[in-house]
């Protein structure tokens, strides 16, 4: 089992040196890109309730949602094709999925 965590680190820094982008870096921004992505999602729920402008938590959300692949095509060298059509299929499918969570949980609040 060390051994496949051993070859899987190395495969990770491996592809981290070749396209000139430090994996933990993208890991950490990763990590708290998604906590500040479902805390401004919340806020966005939020105002939308409160029938307040959503457009500051919005503009956070989708910061927080695109700072490691913003990161990725900032900082990457030689990066595939693919790796740019699949960020922004991801973009896409975010924006889709984000929009479609808003107005189903958007509705009327029974206290």
């Amino acid at each position: 089992m060390t051994d496949y965590l051993t070859l899987f680190k190395d495969w990770v820094i491996g592809l981290g040196e070749k396209h000139e982008v430090d994996p933990l870096i993208l890991g950490s921004l990763y990590l708290v890109s998604k906590l500040c992505f479902f805390t401004s999602l919340g806020w966005v729920l939020k105002t939308l309730r409160a029938k307040k402008p959503v457009l500051t938590p919005l503009l956070i959300a989708c910061i927080s949602f695109s700072m490691p692949y913003l990161y990725l095509v900032i900082a990457g060298r030689n990066l595939s094709v693919w790796v740019y059509i699949f960020i922004a299929l991801m973009f896409t499918y975010g924006g889709y999925s984000i929009w479609k969570k808003i107005t189903e949980k958007a509705g009327p609040v029974s206290v």
